[in-house]
């Protein structure tokens, strides 16, 4: 009789396991990029996942209907590490001494474009949700589970589910506008003084040169 899938990647078949990667990698990639913004970062959440998966595959249950919510919870748990880590990382360099900061002017121009200053504001405003919040709004919203699957995924209830997601959704409303309005005081600070992109002293020197040369 053959194993189920479930029993198969359970007692740790390498080519059920396989299969668990190809089907569902670009799944657990997609949810990183989302929580972290770091493509790079993304895919060594990836590895990370799976190998915990491996490591917590006795604890796939025959009745679960979907695998997909089980690697989310697990990825949400990498996730929180990997945030915790880099915490500590930031702390350990802020003991060190300071570099002078190289300006970033790739970033300058992007955010004169107005598709790219939408996109800014709400990838700054996801962000700085909380981040029990964060994680149910891109697991409902972006990555399409429903309420129970969520809850599943977090290990909380689904009423848990419903009113994290209710805060941020309005919350997260509330820091875009917030971010897109940074972002437009930033821009307007970064235009030249002056009409049509003169400065006034460049044009004081201008009328003073005139003057001379009609006294002469």
């Amino acid at each position: 009789m053959e194993h189920s899938l479930r029993a198969r990647i359970r007692a740790g078949d390498p080519d059920a396991f396989g299969g668990l990667f190809d089907d569902y990698a670009q799944t657990v990639f997609r949810y990183a990029v989302r929580s972290t913004g770091d493509w790079a970062g993304a895919e060594d959440i990836v590895s990370l996942t799976f190998l915990e998966a491996w490591r917590l595959r006795a604890t796939l249950r025959e009745s679960d209907e979907e695998l997909r919510p089980w690697l989310l919870g697990i990825a949400t748990n990498v996730l929180r590490n990997t945030r915790r880590a880099a915490r500590r990382h930031d702390a350990a360099l802020t003991r060190m001494p300071v570099r002078p900061a190289v300006p970033d002017f790739a970033d300058e121009l992007v955010g004169r474009i107005h598709d790219a200053e939408q996109l800014d504001a709400a990838r700054a405003a996801l962000r700085r949700l909380r981040p029990k919040e964060r994680e149910v709004f891109l697991l409902c919203v972006w990555d399409g589970l429903d309420y129970r699957d969520t809850a599943r995924a977090l290990g909380v209830p689904v009423g848990t589910v419903r009113s994290r997601l209710s805060r941020a959704r309005k919350r997260l409303r509330e820091l875009t506008e917030d971010e897109k309005k940074k972002i437009a005081e930033t821009t307007r600070n970064m235009e030249l003084p002056g009409s049509a992109g003169q400065y006034p002293s460049d044009r004081a020197t201008a009328v003073r040169s005139n003057e001379r040369e009609g006294n002469r």
